[in-house]
């Protein structure tokens, strides 16, 4: 009997963990999967094509993947092979696989006029610099509400935190200044966003999140 009682309290308490377990493996991908046939998933899913240049996505979403801390399933991809008059800063969400920002951004005063072509990691340089970031912490300084940011590429972003770069608001990043003006201000190689996007965009990206900036 007490043989019995025992061999249904296994049963009882291993059934719920099974069914969990087929659960969760059939909203993952199997590991026949490859690499390339993911990230088309994702890119389709959230609807990129004719938004992000596949090829961008492509090495945006590898380095998340490959980039040590992260914490959050948020990618943040900076295009700025595209002039600073389009909307070339993109947030997605790659838990629902969906993009939920698309904006426009700013590059270093010494990078370049309207397009992005001079790219450093020098201290002040004043030029934008590529690769991969760790979003970390927020402050308040000379900007208003801003991200602090980590370079995780060697040699050509990690003097991101000697060179204060960080996300944050600025009005000549508004579509309104390229109205008055027929291009986008420039920065001293932070990535400013427009004013009325900036806090959410940082609420949503800061702490732990990927910036994968390409040219």
């Amino acid at each position: 009997m007490k043989k019995a009682i025992n061999l249904f309290v296994l049963i009882f308490l291993f059934l719920p963990i099974t069914t969990f377990a087929s659960k969760i493996h059939s909203n993952t991908y199997s590991n026949n999967n490859t690499p390339e046939s993911i990230i088309d998933h994702v890119y389709q899913q959230a609807n990129l094509k004719g938004v992000i240049d596949y090829q961008v996505f492509k090495e945006g979403y590898n380095a998340y993947y490959q980039a040590k801390g992260r914490k959050k399933q948020i990618l943040t991809i900076i295009d700025y092979s595209k002039p600073s008059t389009e909307k070339r800063f993109f947030v997605i969400d790659l838990h629902q696989n969906k993009l939920i920002y698309r904006t426009y951004v700013s590059h270093g005063v010494n990078s370049g006029g309207r397009k992005a072509t001079r790219f450093s990691n020098r201290v002040n340089s004043r030029q934008t610099s590529l690769g991969t970031f760790l979003t970390d912490t927020t402050y308040y300084g000379g900007n208003g509400y801003s991200l602090k940011l980590d370079g995780l590429t060697r040699g050509i972003n990690d003097n991101a935190r000697r060179r204060y770069i960080v996300v944050h608001g600025a009005k000549y990043a508004t579509e309104s200044f390229i109205k008055r003006h027929g291009y986008l201000g420039r920065s001293w190689g932070c990535p400013a966003l427009p004013t009325g996007l900036s806090r959410q965009i940082i609420d949503t990206i800061k702490g732990g999140s990927v910036i994968y900036a390409h040219a």
